[in-house]
């Protein structure tokens, strides 16, 4: 019986970015769904954007990062993500609004800066960041 050898060439950033996409996507689904679901719709239909898709595989782009932060301590790691995704919402969310494109809105939530950023999303960002800083080590991204 053979093994095979585990692959530690790093994903081309391309491909990497679609594999965020696709992740980020996923996540997203699967979030708004539960949300229905919190508000006893059983239908369970999860929602997503095609504009979230490129915001998303900019996950990508922070793979450099998740190689300075690794040692870190968790939390630490966690709000530096939760701070930088809210960074690239706030960004994304501007851009987009400007065209009338933005496929969030939040003017209407109590915890809410401005109408891009939530701030009771800020551990579902902490655990998306650790997510993505996992899943880019875990799909071979080891040597970065």
């Amino acid at each position: 019986m053979s093994r095979k050898k585990e692959n530690n060439t790093p994903m081309p950033l391309f491909k990497l970015f679609l594999h965020c996409g696709i992740a980020g996507w996923c996540i997203e689904i699967l979030f708004t769904a539960c949300e229905m679901l919190k508000r006893r719709e059983f239908q369970l239909k999860g929602t997503t954007s095609l504009w979230m898709f490129p915001i998303y595989g900019c996950a990508a782009f922070l793979r450099p990062l998740f190689r300075i932060t690794h040692g870190l301590w968790l939390p630490l790691r966690g709000t530096l993500y939760a701070l930088l995704i809210f960074s690239g919402e706030f960004l994304s969310g501007r851009l987009l609004s400007r065209k009338n494109l933005e496929p969030w809105d939040y003017s209407g939530n109590r915890l809410r800066l401005g109408p891009h950023i939530r701030l009771d999303f800020f551990p579902n960002w902490f655990l998306v960041g650790l997510f993505y800083e996992k899943f880019t080590r875990k799909n071979g991204f080891r040597n970065l």
